[in-house]
């Protein structure tokens, strides 16, 4: 069993730490170095920029991914956002044309596109967001002031679209004037709201508005059905007028050619023509209660009694 039994201090006193001292040493300093070098490298990844500054200064801006490497002690590194951001511009009262005050609520889609300028002029994206926000609330404010109310929230009558992409280019070129390295994609205005105390005499007024144009269709649909009836009685008329001179014009060709066609039929024994318009007298002159008082040598009587000749 003493065998197996080690004595620490007998170990000890053979390991030579002398000879290891310098190896040891390397390599702590090795890993000291390596652990410097991994604390001074950074990555860019694809939608951030990162500025290197030296001393406070912007040295450098890299956008394209990858490994990079920073100056240790006089370099720092910050990082920028490379994407499309949106910023809801704070709600303000404005002033209309027509001295109606309203509130109004906008947002903004915007970018960086020069990083070093941005830095430099602006330092930070807060600071960025507030003087665009500034740069809108003046363009809105102004572009609003210009058209009436109801311009504004009629959707017959809106100007916004055009209003949206008049603000988005004054913005972009006061912007660009001050070199602030930021562009505005887009500015939208989401709603608009009246302050509480104008909102119901505003609604009364709109809905007094909405009933006198629905009045007006109305009147109109009137006159309009009117018109159509009298036009429309106007070609029956005409049209009854045309068939009533055709039927004339028909009826009286008939009736010519029933008078050639009796002439000349009637026309071949007189005798019997003359008895013929006898009996049609007697057929419209004589009916159950007829009392004739003539001549007993009247041809008429004579005709009565069955004399022919």
């Amino acid at each position: 069993m003493s065998d197996n039994i080690y004595d620490i201090n007998e170990q000890k006193r053979s390991f030579n730490w002398k000879r290891h001292k310098k190896p040891i040493i390397f390599g702590v300093i090795i890993l000291l170095l390596l652990s410097f070098i991994i604390s001074n490298l950074f990555i860019v990844k694809e939608n951030e920029y990162r500025a290197v500054r030296q001393f406070g200064e912007v040295v450098k801006i890299i956008d394209e991914p990858g490994l990079n490497y920073k100056l240790p002690f006089i370099q720092t590194v910050s990082t920028l956002p490379k994407y499309q951001m949106m910023y809801d511009v704070s709600k303000a009262e404005i002033n209309t044309k027509d001295k109606k005050r309203m509130i109004i609520d906008n947002y903004a889609v915007w970018r960086i596109e020069d990083p070093k300028k941005m830095i430099t002029n602006l330092r930070t994206t807060e600071n960025a967001e507030a003087k665009m926000a500034e740069f809108i609330f003046s363009i809105v404010r102004s572009e609003l002031g210009k058209l009436d109310y109801d311009e504004i929230i009629n959707d017959e009558n809106s100007s916004r679209g055009s209003l949206n992409e008049r603000v988005t280019e004054k913005v972009n070129n006061l912007l660009e004037r001050d070199q602030f390295g930021i562009i505005v994609k887009d500015v939208r205005m989401k709603r608009t709201d009246l302050p509480d105390e104008n909102e119901e005499s505003v609604f009364t007024r709109m809905i007094s508005e909405r009933e006198t144009k629905a009045q007006q269709y109305l009147s109109q649909g009137d006159a309009e059905k009117n018109r159509i009836i009298a036009n429309t009685d106007k070609e029956v008329k005409q049209l009854l007028a045309k068939a009533e001179a055709d039927a004339e014009k028909i009826r009286a060709e008939g009736e010519k050619d029933a008078a050639l066609i009796y002439n000349e039929s009637f026309s071949k024994d007189a005798g019997f023509y003359s008895l013929y318009r006898t009996l049609n007298s007697y057929k419209k002159t004589i009916d159950d209660e007829t009392v004739i008082i003539l001549p007993k040598d009247s041809p008429y009587a004579r005709l009565l009694m069955g004399y022919l000749d």
